[in-house]
Parts: structure tokens; C-alpha cells; sequence
């Protein structure tokens, strides 16, 4: 008679081949095809952004007005002749302080009358404050054909033409309606408690609006106020009707000057677009540290 043992657990065990968990995927992690594709579409449209702007600065260097037209020769002869003649020989600077005094004096004034009349919209409920919504939207409908004439016989009017204050007025009448709808959403956003917070601290609504609102609205506020700076900076419809006097262009007003009838300098165009992006790209490295933060961040901490 014979008998059969079962074999030892432990042994089957160890001589079954090891073979290691698979370690679960978590949330928001990508496989390594999916990070590939990813970061190629990025490059891609990197490329894409970056490329109008590199190909601006490659033109500026050409010495010639006709270097656009056969590119490849500007490498054999790249110079910052451009550069110097834009800065010597035509009224930049005039045209730099023109474009700052209006671009800075909209913001401020544009982005101030935008955030009392979102914040107003957002907390009060007047008659009407629907509608009134609505009607700074329905100005944004009129293209700028329409509204030069009675814009022009109003500043007229005024004696207000040629005039910086004129201009600044004319550009907060266009930038004011989106970025009072812009702040309004933004105020929306912030708890109505902070409000009731503050009168019972004692302040009235101005003073609740101007040191508990408005901190928390900053990103909202450098939204609009790099909008309003865009606007009024690269603006040329308006300028041209309005500005009648040289030493007052602005720079995009200034930068026709090198187009004539018969001519045009499109090397020392180059040069002075890129320049002009100096003054966008460091207001826009001063507030772009407020574009993405978040709103209310902080604001109901106890």
C-alpha cells in the first residue's frame, strides 16, 4: 500500500516564479504616449506663437527696405543700423510719451469707472441695473466707421481734439463696457459675506469696497487693466482722426509714417514694431503674476 503527501505550500511558493504587482495608475497621470503626444502638440504651438514675432526681429536686421523680399541674404549682413536711425532720426520718444500718457491714463481711469460700476451692478439692485448691463454690451456692436463722426463733433464740441484728454475719454468709452462685465463676474465670485463683514466693522459701502473688495479682485483688475493698456496702446483709428498734431502720434500713428504713396521702409517698420513691444511686454510682466491667481484666494480665511 503506498501513500502520496501533498506537497508543502511553502515550497510550491517559493518555487513559483515572483512576478510583481502592477502599480495602479493614478488620477491625472499619463501614459508615456499620451505625455509624448502632449508635449509635441505644445512645441508645436509654441513654435507657432514664437514664430511672427522671431521672424519680426529677423527682418529688423536687414539693412535694406527690400531685405523682406529675399530673406536669406539679411544673414550675410545682419545690423542694428535700423535700430539706431529709429531712435536718432525720427520722433520715437514723442511718440513713446504719447502712447503712455494715453495707454496709462485709460487704465486708470477706464479700470476705476469699470470696477465701481461692476461692483455696483454685483451688490446693489437698482432699477433698471439689468438693463444697464445690457447697454454698455450693445455699444460694443457700433464698428468704429459708425462712431467716428459723432465721436469727432463731440470732442469738437469740447475743444477737446488733439488733445490726450480727448483721446483717453474716447478709448475708456470702448475698453469701460467689457471690463465692467469682466469685473462684475469677478465680483460675483467674491462671498457676499465679506460685505456684511465689513459693515458691521463699521465701514461704509465705499470703504468696504475699496479695503476688503478690491484686494480680492486684483486678478481681476489687472485683467482688465491689461486690456484697457492693449487697447489704448496699439489702437490707430481713433489717434489718426484725432490727433492732429505730429509731436502727439502715438506709436501706432507714428509707425505709418515710413509707408508713402510711392515707398515704403519696411526694415525700419520692423525695427520700430519691436520696439514698441518693449513697453507691452514689461506691463505685462508686471501684472501676468495676477492673471492666474486665484480670486477669493485667502479671502475667507479666519
Amino acid at each position: 500500500m503506498s501513500t502520496t503527501t501533498a506537497p508543502d505550500s511553502a515550497a510550491v511558493e517559493k518555487t513559483a516564479p515572483a512576478t510583481p504587482p502592477r502599480k495602479a495608475r493614478g488620477r491625472g497621470e499619463r501614459g508615456l504616449a499620451a505625455s509624448l503626444a502632449s508635449h509635441g502638440l505644445l512645441i508645436a504651438a509654441s513654435v507657432i506663437a514664437l514664430f511672427p514675432v522671431a521672424w519680426l526681429v529677423f527682418l529688423s536686421l536687414g539693412p535694406d527696405k527690400d531685405d523682406y523680399l529675399h530673406p536669406g541674404k539679411i544673414w550675410g549682413k545682419m545690423t542694428l543700423d535700423n535700430y539706431s536711425y529709429v531712435l536718432q532720426n525720427t520722433s520715437f520718444f514723442d511718440w513713446l510719451k504719447s502712447s503712455l500718457i494715453v495707454s496709462l491714463g485709460t487704465t486708470v481711469i477706464g479700470v476705476l469707472i469699470a470696477a465701481t460700476t461692476g461692483y455696483a451692478v454685483s451688490r446693489m439692485r437698482f432699477p433698471g441695473y439689468r438693463k444697464f448691463m445690457w447697454v454698455l454690451l450693445v455699444t460694443q456692436m457700433f464698428p468704429v466707421a459708425v462712431l467716428m463722426v459723432p465721436m469727432y463733433q463731440i470732442l469738437s464740441e469740447l475743444q477737446l481734439i488733439d488733445s490726450y484728454l480727448g483721446l483717453i475719454l474716447i478709448y475708456c468709452s470702448t475698453a469701460v463696457p467689457y471690463c465692467a462685465w469682466l469685473l462684475k463676474g469677478y465680483f460675483d465670485t467674491i462671498p457676499f459675506e465679506i460685505d456684511e463683514a465689513g459693515r458691521v466693522d463699521g465701514l461704509n459701502p465705499f470703504g468696504t469696497f475699496l479695503r476688503l473688495i478690491l484686494p480680492l479682485a486684483r486678478p481681476g483688475l489687472a485683467v482688465a487693466g491689461f486690456y484697457s493698456f492693449i487697447t489704448a496702446f496699439g489702437e490707430v483709428a481713433f489717434a489718426t482722426t484725432f490727433m492732429l498734431d505730429d509731436s502727439k502720434y502715438t506709436l501706432a500713428v507714428g509707425l505709418q509714417s515710413f509707408i508713402s504713396e510711392h515707398d515704403a521702409q519696411r526694415n525700419l517698420m520692423a525695427a520700430t514694431a519691436v520696439l514698441i513691444a518693449i513697453p507691452v511686454s514689461a506691463f505685462f510682466y508686471l501684472v501676468q503674476k495676477n492673471l492666474v491667481t486665484g480670486l477669493t484666494a485667502g479671502g475667507t480665511k479666519g
